[in-house]
């Protein structure tokens, strides 16, 4: 049960903020033992993996798995996913004693490396819950997860975390920091910030706090403040290295001052930094752009003298030039000296020489190419068809555009029916487990067309499909905004002999709310029912959202009330959909209302 007093600061919608030395750090934690509870820590509330039992639902392995101190060691090598991480933690939490921080801080570092921060960020949580005395490593690491998810502010909450147990925040911290309000574009912030720790001495400041600050302005254009914080570093302890400079030569070139970044590279090797590939690669687009190719021709030669081998990112900018210059000849000769050397062409190599064919309108060339790409195994992308497309369309060769836009279509579909192909051809028949996977996969990729293709290919080949295998491509369409295919797959379901199943209806639902049809949600929820099939807790909050995303709480509440009869539940989409409408002052009683009819054990739960 919930103390009664929580639930009045669930509807405080007024955040607690306090600054440091005139620093906001927005969002404060609560000083409870439960210091990170959704109330003072809204992001939590958005979190997809909502609560730990939604981990554990995701898992597909037992915890039992790892079932000893020693094998904490062994499972942080052996983490491929989520699932793994989180059947480890659970081990971990159950041990007592509990292990040390090191080892949380060891599965914490692995969640971020698998690139899932949210997860990172409720696991950081829970830790802090298991009553773990986190240490500036974990906090890091939770800062950095924030500022990764573009939740900068619920990092500062955390800063402030560092100050309530008397740590002292380090360079990475406040670099990390940094690096968060650049990446939001918040420049002004974090030109204060580094004016604060600068002024106040906040920590000591490196090489990578330097180059945080350096690499974040000149990406916001903004070179000059760039290369006057260089001059600041050039003059100080904290000596700019090779890549401080690459960074201001790049902003230099992007801006077309190639002198003056070919003057920095000069004063740069005089103090004895040695260039690397990168920044000759850079120097070389520069003046590529400007067509000054006799000093292309100098610094290639250079770079070739001093032992520093231009790589493909080199020849690409080379070969790029080149052909907007009309040299396609001398851009194909950067191709065979590319290979000559080693240096392995790539896609986009390919995609400069073609384009600069069909520039010239030369289709021909540029179709050979096209075609010697497969003999070399380099796959197109949908760049190289579109450049191939797009030529054959200004020369008027519709034909052959049209031709290689059907091509572009089932190159997918093909490869999938010759990997089936492969399969059978050493005894493995694909299962439905298969068809799920690679349809899925096509889907998920934006390519539901030729999931569709793929379907119609095994519909003719006599496989058996099941109900599922249409759901995944109609959700395909949903979510690339082709609403009305997914509803003509769903039409012609009964030819086919496949009876849509709750889930089918569920994500057709949820298409028809996401393109305005709320006249057809209550005609679709009549026809299930027709059909047999009982709305599940997906279906009932799929319909609450719906409606209270579109405005109609009277029927979000309609539903809400008979979901809760049912004993369904509402998810943490729905539960922070509610919270978030509180603030409405307008409809605030009916949201109140829904909130109000929530078991208490329910409650818990989410929060």
């Amino acid at each position: 049960m919930l103390k009664k007093t929580i639930l009045p600061k669930l509807f405080d919608r007024k955040s607690s903020r306090m600054k440091i030395k005139g620093i906001c750090l927005g969002p404060f934690l609560s000083s409870s033992s439960n210091c990170y509870g959704s109330s003072k820590f809204p992001f939590f509330c958005h979190c997809p993996l909502f609560s730990l039992s939604v981990f554990r639902y995701l898992c597909s392995k037992s915890a039992a798995n790892c079932n000893s101190r020693e094998k904490i060691k062994l499972g942080l090598g052996n983490i491929r996913g989520l699932g793994d991480a989180i059947c480890l933690y659970e081990n971990m939490a159950r041990m007592r004693p509990l292990p040390c921080v090191e080892q949380f801080n060891q599965l914490l570092s692995c969640v971020v490396n698998l690139k899932v921060y949210s997860s990172a960020i409720y696991l950081f949580k829970d830790i802090c819950n298991l009553g773990i005395s986190v240490d500036e490593y974990t906090m890091n690491i939770a800062i950095d997860s924030c500022c990764l998810s573009n939740r900068v502010s619920y990092g500062f909450s955390i800063l402030g975390w560092f100050f309530k147990r008397g740590c002292v925040p380090n360079t990475i911290t406040f670099s990390t920091l940094l690096k968060g309000l650049f990446r939001e574009n918040r420049i002004i912030e974090a030109q204060e910030l580094f004016r604060k720790i600068v002024r106040e001495r906040l920590c000591e400041l490196s090489v990578v706090t330097y180059g945080t600050v350096i690499d974040g302005l000149y990406k916001a254009g903004n070179t000059a403040m760039a290369i006057e914080l260089l001059g600041v570093m050039e003059k100080g302890s904290c000596k700019p290295n090779i890549q401080i400079y690459t960074m201001i030569i790049d902003g230099l070139c992007k801006d077309g001052m190639i002198d003056s970044a070919l003057k920095l590279f000069a004063e740069m090797t005089e103090k004895g930094i040695t260039p690397n590939v990168v920044t000759y690669s850079i120097l070389v687009c520069g003046l590529c752009n400007l067509s000054r190719w006799r000093e292309v021709k100098l610094l290639l030669k250079e770079m070739i003298d001093c032992k520093i081998h231009p790589n493909v990112i080199t020849f690409n900018n080379l070969i790029d030039a080149l052909c907007k210059e009309g040299l396609v000849d001398e851009a194909e000769d950067v191709l065979h000296l590319m290979m000559e050397r080693n240096v392995v062409p790539n896609v986009v190599s390919y995609n400069a020489l073609i384009d600069g064919y069909c520039l010239q309108g030369h289709m021909t060339k540029a179709r050979n190419l096209f075609d010697s790409m497969a003999r070399k195994n380099i796959a197109p992308d949908i760049w190289t068809f579109n450049i191939l497309i797009n030529g054959y369309c200004k020369k008027m060769k519709i034909d052959d555009a049209i031709h290689l836009f059907r091509e572009m279509r089932l190159i997918g579909c093909s490869s999938a029916l010759k990997l089936f192909d492969e399969l059978q051809s050493v005894g493995l028949k694909p299962d439905f487990h298969t068809y799920c996977n690679l349809l899925n996969g096509l889907c998920k990729n934006g390519n539901a067309e030729q999931a569709l293709l793929l379907l119609d290919a095994l519909e003719q080949k006599g496989e058996h499909l099941h109900i599922a295998h249409y759901s995944i491509v109609m959700d395909g369409f949903c979510k690339t905004e082709n609403f009305h295919k997914a509803q003509a797959i769903f039409s012609d379901l009964p030819s086919k002999g496949l009876e849509p199943d709750v889930i089918t209806y569920n994500l057709l639902l949820k298409g028809c709310f996401q393109n305005g049809l709320l006249g057809e949600v209550k005609d679709l929820f009549v026809k299930m029912e027709k059909a047999g099939l009982s709305p599940n807790g997906v279906t009932y909050n799929i319909i609450v959202q719906g409606n209270l995303r579109r405005g109609k709480y009277d029927d979000a509440s309609m539903f809400f009330e008979e979901m809760c009869t049912k004993g369904f539940s509402p998810d943490a989409s729905t539960f922070a959909l509610l919270l978030d409408l509180l603030g409405t002052v307008e409809h605030n009683p009916t949201i109140l209302k829904m909130i109000k009819k929530l078991p208490p054990s329910t409650l818990k739960q989410t929060l």
